[in-house]
């Protein structure tokens, strides 16, 4: 498991799959390579495919960056 990341952190998530924009989200579960995030900002563009995912997505360690 990665330990700079941590439950309830925010952090910055690389754009996948149907979502066209980086996004900003909170950690809710940390998995062996990926988390749980909750999706908290994201672009207007997205707003469908956020909702799609009940703002939530697996995003894998690799692509966030915690926000200080």
């Amino acid at each position: 498991m990665d330990s700079e990341f941590k439950i309830g952190q925010k952090v910055k998530c690389k754009k996948f799959g149907s979502l066209n924009h980086d996004f900003v989200g909170s950690i809710e579960k940390i998995y062996e390579n990926s988390a749980l995030v909750k999706i908290l900002e994201h672009d207007q563009e997205d707003e469908v495919a956020v909702n799609d995912f009940h703002k939530r997505a697996i995003v894998r360690l690799k692509s966030m960056k915690q926000i200080k």
